[in-house]
This record gives C-alpha cells, structure tokens and sequence, in this order.
C-alpha cells in the first residue's frame, strides 16, 4: 500500500514510518524540511507545515491510507489538521488512523482535539483513533536538563501515578491499525503494563544507570516558569500546566490492554525502556 505519514521526522511518526517499510509498504512522509529526512526505498519525502496548513496537501491524491498527529508546541491542532482531513474526504481516503491523547474524549466538544476526533468520525472515512498516555520518553526529552544537570525530575506531579507507555508501542499500534481493517471505527487508550508515580520512575531510571535520580514535585507555577525558560511558548507552557495538573488529580492512572489488542504484544515496560536508553541519562 502507499501510506502517508504526517510530521514524519517526530518521534512516533518516525517510528511509523519505520514499521511501514519494513512491511514493504511505499511511505508518502511530510516534514517542515523534508531535504534533512533519512533516505530509503520506497520512502518519498514531501514539504509540509503546520503553520501552513494547506502546503502539501495534494500528496493525498497519490495515496490510500494516512496517519496523522499534531506536531508538539501547537495548540490549536484543529486547525492544523482539518484541512488534511477535509483533503482526505474529497479524495475519499481508504482509511485515516489519527493519534491525539489520554482522555481527549472527555474534553468539550470544541477543544481543537476533540473537534478534531469528531470531525474525522463524521468524515465517512474508515478510521482508527488511538489516544495514548504520557510517554515513556518524556524522561529523556523535556524532563531531561534536570536529570543530567541535577539528577532530579522536576514535575507537579505529587504521588499520582501514570501509565506511562513507550513510544515504540504507539508506533506498532499505529502501524498495525493502518494495515489492518478488523477494527475500523474503534476507539483505542493506549498505556503501558504499569501504572507508577513519578518517584518510582526516578527509581527504575536509577537502577539502570547506577545514578541517583530522584523526583522533585514542584508547583505549577513552577513548572510553566521552567517551560518558558526552555524556549516552550506560552499557549503550549499553559497547555502542559493542564495536563500536567489532570496527571497530578490521578486522571491517568488506568491501565488498558488495547496495545495488546491491537498488536498481539505485551506493552514494554518502564524497566525495559530504562534499560534500553540508558546511556541518554549517562551523558
């Protein structure tokens, strides 16, 4: 199949991609510099940009299937999704697979997400919705300066725990449902096989590099003042403050087993992706 992959040098979409080729599909990837992409048979690279919205969108006419997710730092993805969505439509797309986040179903209906959701719902395309948790790798990206710097994980998060899932599992669930058809219109949570508190992730972490990480719960005034400081803008920064605070109320405890649904496979664990990245933290 041909297969088009949005924001394609990010960290899922980057492991989509991956997973596409490697089941011999042709991959139609989009990226703000497409020119930086990795080569690759079958991998053809195409210019988009979420400030430009409707830049590229002709690349859906050469192709049957989509997976789309909005690029991190943008907060209003409606918008920089639907004109994709609506490009999908009038091409009458074979199916769209589309990643938002934990809980987005619960949100008002005109949340950009949300809308978003609901949109591609009523779209008349065969869909798959997979809304994952926190990722595992938010330990080796935005909460790292602490680590390496201070060997602490600086977050509001107080004792609540979270199902933190790795992103390899989000991208061979997302892989899986663009291929296959048995659960179109299905809605999926996708999390890992434990739910721990941010001090037990500083443990585990410990553990597999030998260093002494621990957490440091901070308030949320805090934490957005650290975000700013790192270059995040401020609608963004007020937009993790929220999910950071609905983490903290105990809203993303639950543990699901739609990624073993879906993929046949148990989730990875927070000790595997500790040990299988460690050497980021030894730095």
């Amino acid at each position: 199949m041909k297969i088009f992959v949005y924001a394609a040098t990010g960290l899922v979409s980057g492991l989509v991609v991956d997973g596409l080729l490697a089941k011999g599909h042709e991959v139609y990837a989009a990226a703000r510099n497409p020119e930086s992409g990795k080569k690759a048979p079958n991998l053809h690279w195409v210019k988009a940009d979420a400030l430009q919205p409707n830049l590229g969108l002709e690349v859906l006419d050469q192709v049957d299937r989509a997976f789309f997710l909005s690029p991190t730092g943008f907060t209003d993805q409606f918008g920089v999704l639907n004109p994709w969505i609506e490009k999908a439509k009038s091409k009458k797309l074979q199916k769209i697979v589309l990643m938002t986040a934990i809980g987005v179903e619960h949100s008002p209906e005109d949340m950009p997400l949300r809308k978003l959701e609901i949109t591609l719902k009523n779209s008349g395309i065969a869909y798959n919705i997979i809304r994952p948790n926190w990722f595992m790798q938010n330990f080796q990206t935005f909460w790292i300066s602490g680590i390496l710097k201070d060997k602490k994980i600086y977050f509001p998060a107080g004792d609540a725990k979270a199902s933190f899932i790795d992103v390899r599992d989000i991208a061979s669930s997302a892989v899986s449902l663009l291929l296959n058809d048995s659960s179109n219109g299905k809605e999926f949570m996708l999390t890992g096989k434990e739910s721990i508190t941010h001090d037990e992730a500083a443990q585990k972490l410990s553990k597999a590099t030998g260093l002494n990480i621990t957490f440091k719960d901070i308030t949320s005034e805090e934490f957005k003042k650290n975000l700013l400081s790192a270059g995040v803008s401020e609608d963004y920064s007020n937009v993790l403050v929220y999910i950071a605070g609905l983490l903290k109320e105990g809203h993303v405890a639950a543990i699901s087993n739609d990624v073993k649904e879906i993929t046949g496979k148990d989730p990875i664990s927070f000790d595997q992706y500790a040990n299988d990245n460690k050497k980021v933290w030894l730095n």
